[in-house]
């Protein structure tokens, strides 16, 4: 069997032209999710929520972000939406607009996951068709057994309360997480957006917060020990790479600001 190269991206946040590169270049790209920026804390003027509001007002939303007052952050962002004629109308065109400019990037031979700040029914209606969302499906490359799970989760025990915002990113109960990562069975690769409940992989150094963790990945990965556990989402992490076992679990990188794939080498 011939070697083939797998390039992995995740939390490409609207970095579509760098996208587009990577795909060009790869013999097989494997893209792990977050494809949408909801705000650009760089640009203010970017990001979804600066396309439709302007930068000024996203520039209050980000200095709320950054402070950590979640509640007033809320009813910001509600209020925004509210002041539309037709919030949902709006985003969906913008969201359709970006998930279609994703397409044309990577073409129809990608294998994709969606991220926790992507909307799976809006990528369901636009380009769901032509490229699949690969929640819960083991696909075959170079011999190996990938498998796949998209979008974040709850907490154990915890249900996310329904958006009663127009924007609807996938944060899914944790029980769903865990039926989509059991459906896979044993596999080779390990793919999903969010990382194993590692505290060093978890661990974000800017915000200096442990961000969301996949439940029942770290117990997937002490059963079947796959050669690989890849994912992304902590943008900043203490850790990139840390062996579980014979598992080695590594974060490919935060594709938007840093625009190189993970490669590996499959002979």
């Amino acid at each position: 069997m011939l070697a083939v190269r797998v390039s992995f991206v995740s939390d490409v946040h609207g970095n579509i032209e760098a996208l587009a590169r990577a795909a060009e270049q790869a013999e097989q790209l494997v893209v792990l999710g977050d494809l949408l920026d909801y705000v650009d804390y760089h640009d203010h003027g970017n990001g979804i929520l600066g396309a439709i509001f302007g930068s000024d007002k996203v520039r209050q939303f980000a200095a709320m972000r950054v402070a950590g007052d979640f509640p007033a952050l809320r009813d910001y962002n509600h209020r925004l939406w509210a002041s539309l004629d037709d919030g949902p109308a709006v985003l969906a065109e913008v969201v359709d607009r970006r998930y279609r400019a994703v397409y044309q990037a990577v073409g129809p031979e990608a294998l994709l996951i969606l991220g926790n700040v992507d909307v799976q029914s809006a990528w369901e209606e636009s380009v769901g068709h032509l490229l699949p969302n690969r929640d819960g499906q083991v696909v075959e490359v170079a011999g190996r057994r990938f498998g796949f799970v998209a979008g974040g989760s709850s907490r154990p025990g915890l249900v996310p309360r329904p958006s009663e915002q127009a924007w609807r990113p996938l944060v899914r109960p944790a029980v769903e997480f865990q039926a989509a990562l059991a459906s896979l069975g044993p596999v080779d690769v390990l793919c999903s957006h969010i990382p194993p409940d590692l505290v060093a992989l978890r661990y974000d150094r800017v915000p200096g917060r442990l961000e969301m963790y996949g439940p029942s990945l770290l117990e997937a990965i002490d059963e079947h020990q796959p050669d690989f556990a890849l994912f992304g989402h902590v943008h900043q992490p203490l850790a990139r790479r840390q062996r579980r076992g014979r598992t080695e679990c590594i974060n490919v990188g935060h594709f938007q600001r840093h625009p190189v794939t993970f490669d590996i080498e499959f002979d």
